[in-house]
């Protein structure tokens, strides 16, 4: 094609974008509303993302106290209450992706998903000492809904025309939601060992170490972010082995209602930029 030839496409091209009706200007319109939508429905997943994170945080701060309430379970009951809030939100990014693709908005809503998992897997280690599996929290993800009602969840005897919406947390946010759960247990040390706690710090130092050796595993093999998170977790176990180490060989030196200050200055010491709040 020569430069006259080239010049008269372009000049077509450019007759046929000022037409309204012509086939590339249709073509254009198609694209910039499917576009739009997709930027729209971006947008709203960030917002619902944002209610997650902040609901899913008043549920760790609230968790937070059972270490100095001697009724756990009113602790436990509020924060389900709280979970069960959280969960509707995510039935509504589970509307949202109705036939759509995944990965297309993941970066979208990601932040709030590790969230619910750093909180809902803070109330199942206060509840049961163990670590929520993945299936675990997925099987809570399924919801309900029939024509012109809201998201609820699951009831045990689905109404009839009601439709299945599932969420399925992926393996990297449920990994990285774990890596962040870690810091909320080495913070749950230092709170009970200012209550005069002193069985917690051990048990949740064996705890971190098999989460530790858990994560070993994956090494470089698992998602970047995983990686990067790796050194957080180690300062939070060593920062909660240091209180065991501390609470071992001087614990009955010191009186227990100075214990969390000397294990504060510790923990400081160790890593003066991060803090231990």
């Amino acid at each position: 094609m020569n430069k006259r030839e080239a010049e008269g496409c372009w000049k077509k091209l450019d007759g046929d974008m000022n037409d309204l009706s012509s086939p590339v200007t249709t073509s254009f319109k198609v694209f910039q509303q499917e576009l739009d939508t997709k930027h729209d429905k971006y947008e709203r997943l960030v917002k619902i993302s944002r209610d997650i994170t902040i609901e899913s945080k008043r549920t760790i701060f609230l968790l937070h106290r059972v270490t100095s309430v001697p009724d756990v379970e009113t602790i436990l009951k509020e924060a389900d209450a709280k979970l069960d809030g959280v969960r509707q939100k995510i039935g509504l990014i589970a509307e949202e992706l109705r036939g759509e693709d995944i990965y297309q908005f993941h970066r979208a809503f990601t932040p709030g998903i590790q969230e619910y998992v750093e909180a809902v897997s803070f109330q199942h280690y206060i509840r049961h000492r163990t670590l929520i599996s993945l299936e675990e929290i997925n099987a809570r993800l399924v919801f309900m809904k029939t024509d012109m009602t809201d998201l609820e969840g699951q009831p045990e005897s689905p109404p009839p025309g009601a439709q299945a919406l599932t969420f399925h947390v992926t393996a990297s946010d449920y990994l990285l939601g774990v890596a962040d759960l870690t810091g909320e247990l080495m913070r749950m040390c230092i709170s009970s060992v200012g209550n005069g706690d002193i069985d917690t710090p051990f048990q949740l130092s064996q705890f971190l170490r098999q989460i530790h050796d858990g994560f070993s595993y994956i090494g470089n093999t698992g998602p970047y972010e995983v990686s990067k998170k790796l050194h957080t977790l180690r300062q939070s176990l060593g920062k909660v082995e240091d209180a065991c180490y501390a609470l071992r060989v001087r614990g009955s030196e010191i009186p227990k209602h100075m214990l969390a200050d000397v294990f504060s200055s510790r923990a400081a010491l160790m890593d003066p930029e991060e803090g231990v709040a």
